[in-house]
């Protein structure tokens, strides 16, 4: 008989290409994962592996034995999930993702205020703009800000985020014309973030010529521009936060996205899923105003 430990083996040396790597997936030691690996094969009759100096590479019968550990897993998860759904009692570990500007800028002091609430709850915050497979238990939560949640998950609009330019008091500038921005030097996203629309509006509006910095994260490049290296593109709840920057046009009206609170639609109803996101949502929508910045600021397109 193959165990599901035998199954969770053959899929981490798969994924790892080495003992080390799947040893430290598995959390055991390298000898127990080449043990098991030699009593496995021998029990079946067959090589699940070929080795070389490039790593562990799957034979036929191993890519089968793969195929069903990667069945099994999602199985498995997707049962934990919907058991997890069951769950009435407010207490357990809950994983958030989240980015780093959002943890800095808004949501560190909105966990505390749960984590006095719900003492009974630990949070395990993920930070990083990766996409996490919340099907996949990757988090119980996420919190981002897109113009785009995947339609698989199910949560709440919780505020916008406006864009715009802005530069620091001591470069002396108090509004930006658009004849000038090649003027200027700007600070810029890296290219892992060019993609979103304000990297794509200066690529159009200012020239990688004129863009003497990039960093890729907006919580550096907040950073970047109150130093007075440049004038750059900025979510405004975040520039509000800077006393010596100032707005130097109205909002950006074509950047706007949004925060969004999701969950995966079997977690919806767990007890401590449930408590941290009405809780997130209410301590946001008392923050919206700020967030969303100045209003009156003209839109600039």
């Amino acid at each position: 008989m193959v165990s599901w430990d035998d199954y969770r083996t053959v899929l981490a040396v798969s994924l790892a290409r080495s003992l080390g790597g799947a040893a430290e997936m598995l959390g055991v030691n390298q000898s127990t994962v080449f043990r098991r690996l030699g009593a496995m094969e021998e029990r079946l009759g067959a090589r699940l592996f070929e080795r070389s100096r490039t790593g562990y590479s799957l034979t036929t019968a191993g890519e089968e034995m793969v195929k069903l550990a990667e069945k099994m897993a999602d199985e498995i998860v997707d049962f934990e999930r919907r058991l997890t759904g069951h769950d009435l009692r407010p207490q357990g570990e809950l994983r958030v993702a989240t980015n780093d500007t959002l943890v800095v800028h808004l949501l560190t002091p909105i966990f505390a205020s749960f984590r006095k609430l719900y003492p009974g709850i630990t949070l395990d915050v993920v930070v990083g703009n990766q996409a996490l497979n919340l099907s996949k238990r990757d988090a119980d939560v996420a919190i981002r800000a897109t113009g785009d949640p995947p339609e698989t998950l199910v949560g709440r609009k919780l505020a916008a985020i406006h864009w715009a330019i802005y530069g620091a008091k001591s470069l002396g500038l108090t509004e930006l014309d658009p004849v000038d921005y090649r003027s200027h030097s700007w600070i810029g996203l890296g290219d892992n973030l060019s993609g979103l629309k304000p990297g794509r509006w200066m690529a159009q509006n200012v020239g990688e010529d004129r863009i003497g910095w990039k960093i890729n994260t907006v919580l550096g490049l907040s950073e970047a521009v109150a130093e007075g290296a440049g004038v750059g593109l900025l979510p405004c709840f975040i520039a509000q936060t800077f006393p010596n920057l100032v707005p130097l046009s109205g909002i950006m009206g074509d950047f706007s996205s949004h925060i969004w609170l999701l969950t995966h639609p079997d977690l919806r109803n767990t007890a401590r899923v449930r408590a941290f996101m009405d809780h997130v949502g209410a301590e946001i929508a008392k923050k919206r105003t700020s967030i969303e910045g100045n209003l009156a600021m003209a839109p600039l397109t």
